[in-house]
């Protein structure tokens, strides 16, 4: 591996290009380098990129287990996965993106959309994780102290006027294909052996961007909804009773 060139090694496996990226390595300005050259200018021990590269996983995993856990604890998985969109993935993709040069008849207009585009999905899509941290996150948060005896009624009555979980179940729902135009872009994300290599690499990270966020999104839909259409349920409940009480 160490004497392969960096734009081989890309066109093994796409994935590289992000590993690569978080060592300081753009592939495109490094292409016709190898990774022991690269790893020389860049000042990296060539052994410890190596390791990472082989440890990459392209896939993401899907969390089947989720189910099981308390709803604090899927709301943290959730966090976490904001915080990898905004802090790695989404500024690696934006990047690639920017600096991507077509010089292609077939990829001038896409390089020009793409690079209209994409800040405005991620500001958008920015926008949305804060807003749902903000509101979502912090209405259930507040059910689930008040259920476990941890809250105050008169706050919670006012923050259950305020909310309404079913609307924000299809609100959500509504919000889900954020990616529609970018898959309208570049048609699916389809390549052929033409494709240029900064194309396919693109491609790639868009394409499991979006398996991502469907991911994110069915656990949202079919584990935290679930989960806190029951939590508001047994809350009111209780609210009923202790105000029926007093």
């Amino acid at each position: 591996m160490n004497q392969r060139k960096i734009n081989e090694l890309v066109d093994a496996n796409y994935v590289y290009a992000s590993v690569l990226y978080y060592f300081g390595i753009k592939f495109y300005d490094y292409s016709e380098k190898t990774l022991e050259q690269a790893c020389k200018e860049k000042g990296l021990k060539v052994e410890s990129v190596t390791r990472q590269l082989e440890a990459v996983q392209s896939e993401p995993a899907e969390p089947t287990l989720l189910n099981q856990y308390p709803i604090d604890l899927i709301m943290e998985y959730l966090k976490h996965a904001h915080y990898v969109f905004i802090k790695q993935k989404l500024p690696y993709i934006a990047q690639i993106i920017e600096g991507f040069k077509a010089d292609h008849e077939n990829y001038n207009v896409i390089e020009k959309d793409l690079k209209f585009v994409f800040p405005l999905f991620v500001e958008d899509f920015i926008h949305h994780i804060y807003e749902e941290e903000d509101n979502l996150f912090f209405y259930i948060t507040s059910l689930d102290n008040f259920i476990n005896g941890d809250g105050n009624i008169s706050k919670l009555y006012y923050l259950m006027e305020k909310h309404c979980l079913q609307r924000y179940a299809i609100e959500h729902e509504e919000h889900d294909d954020e990616m529609k135009g970018i898959r309208r872009i570049t048609n699916g994300y389809a390549t052929d052996e033409h494709t240029p290599l900064h194309v396919k690499v693109i491609y790639s990270e868009l394409e499991a961007l979006e398996k991502s966020l469907i991911i994110h999104a069915r656990v949202e839909n079919e584990i935290l909804f679930p989960k806190a259409l029951m939590l508001e349920k047994e809350a009111k409940n209780k609210f009923s009773f202790n105000i029926g009480f007093n």
